[in-house]
């Protein structure tokens, strides 16, 4: 009775240290995999993977089974195109008598500190400069104006910390051209490595210290400005990186983003003629000012960014949102509070542990079992993707029912892998280690066979 005892106690902890055991051979296959992705050996072989490499789940929410968000009315979006100094400042000079409440310029003027004719010619341009100043002052009087910096990194810093994301450094407006404005970062999060790489952007970072100095985004700024109570609930959720609740685009003529024409748009030319708009659709309303094109038909991809709105989500063909649209999103974001939340990345990992346990349990169970382990090649691949579907589903629709971005990445990666690995662990380990290695030396141990082995 007692034999029996110490060999069902003995049992139900190898069957524990076996699913442990199983469960961190996973994580090694798994992280030796990601290793040898990272040198990106097979890439060359691998075009299906790169036309996949920027799409997320979750962009098919967004794509195709959101529901069309309501027009945003109180963002209206200007193109400057390629305008001089003065005729920008004369759009906001024709839009300052209608009394929006904050206007925000989605461009830096930053190339008069060279002191260079040849560099920077409009520096020289004297009246522009003063007409342009002139408007961003009776802009700031009549209500607030934020101007766009951008955080950079000097060369000192790259060279002690390497591609980080630490700033030190600051590319502002030229003083001299904003009297009176506020400025705002318009530093958005890409993967790409120069400005003239494919971008996508689905996130950015409310606020960034920058040599101990809390720099707000252009977005945040403008809506602090707009609506401060909305904007500190907002800041107050302290996270570094925010995922973009995006709501629309601009007109789009080539059909390439989905919930075009969510924003009031105004091209170039509109806004310099005071007759070809309705000044009612200003007030107290936020106005960007920023590229858009040589006109709303341009298809340049200048500052320009894909976005999860891109009709096609995969193997993207062309960027769909231009950067002060994005901005545009963000602002609504957070006017609305209508914000996404996100898996820490310790839940995210808790998720694929726990997943990867339960699973090699299962597994454990069918191959200990004489009348089922003869299923478990069947019951192993089947029980994989039922999962993967079920989580996939899970991640899209969790995205589209309650704002919530179920990044559970990790979770279906070793999900991927957990049969292979538990075959191999079992064989390897089990057949070979434990057989032909520790039941021998116990054998001898206990003076029995050397070839005896365990059942």
């Amino acid at each position: 009775m007692a034999g029996n005892k110490r060999k069902s106690i003995f049992r139900v902890t190898a069957f524990w240290v076996h699913s442990v055991l199983a469960s961190l051979f996973a994580f090694l296959i798994l992280l030796g995999l990601y290793g040898v992705t990272q040198l990106r050996v097979f890439d060359a072989f691998d075009p299906l993977g790169q036309a996949l490499g920027d799409m997320e789940l979750t962009d098919i929410t967004f794509s195709q089974i959101r529901e069309d968000p309501p027009m945003d009315t109180n963002i209206v979006i200007v193109n400057i195109g390629y305008l001089s100094r003065a005729q920008i400042a004369q759009q906001i000079l024709n839009i300052i008598p209608h009394k929006p409440k904050v206007i925000g310029l989605d461009i830096i003027f930053s190339c008069d500190w060279l002191g260079d004719s040849l560099e920077c010619p409009q520096a020289y341009d004297t009246l522009s400069n003063q007409y342009f100043a002139y408007a961003i002052q009776q802009a700031s009087a009549s209500g607030a104006v934020v101007m766009a910096h951008k955080l950079q990194q000097t060369k000192k810093l790259i060279e002690q910390y390497g591609d980080i994301d630490i700033y030190d450094s600051i590319e502002h407006t030229y003083w001299a051209l904003m009297p009176g404005a506020f400025e705002g970062f318009v530093n958005l999060e890409t993967e790409a490595a120069h400005q003239e790489d494919l971008k996508s952007c689905r996130t950015f970072n409310p606020q960034i210290m920058v040599n101990g100095k809390r720099e707000l985004a252009f977005s945040v700024m403008i809506s602090m400005l707009y609506d401060s109570a909305r904007t500190n609930r907002f800041l107050a959720r302290n996270n570094y990186r925010e995922v973009i609740n995006y709501r629309g685009n601009i007109v789009d003529w080539y059909g390439a983003s989905n919930y075009a024409g969510r924003y009031i748009v105004l091209d170039w030319d509109q806004a310099l003629d005071t007759s070809r708009f309705v000044g009612e659709m200003f007030r107290d309303k936020v106005v960007l000012f920023g590229f858009l094109g040589a006109d709303l038909k341009d298809t340049s991809w200048d500052d320009k960014f894909f976005t999860p709105l891109n009709k096609k989500y995969a193997g993207k063909a062309r960027p769909d949102m231009y950067g002060v649209v994005v901005h545009a999103n963000i602002i609504s974001m957070i006017l609305n509070e209508d914000y996404i939340e996100v898996l820490k990345s310790w839940q995210e990992i808790l998720i694929a542990v726990v997943l990867c346990f339960l699973n090699m349990m299962f597994f454990v169970w069918i191959e200990w079992d004489e009348k089922r382990k003869d299923w478990f090649d069947l019951v192993s691949i089947t029980i994989q993707i039922v999962q993967i579907v079920l989580l996939s589903f899970l991640m899209i629709y969790a995205f589209n029912w309650f704002s919530f971005k179920l990044n559970i990445t990790w979770a279906l990666a070793v999900i991927a892998v957990v049969g292979t690995s538990f075959e191999i662990y079992h064989k390897v380990l089990n057949e070979w280690l434990y057989q032909r290695v520790i039941v021998p030396w116990r054998n001898r141990k206990r003076g029995l066979p050397v070839e005896a082995r365990e059942h």
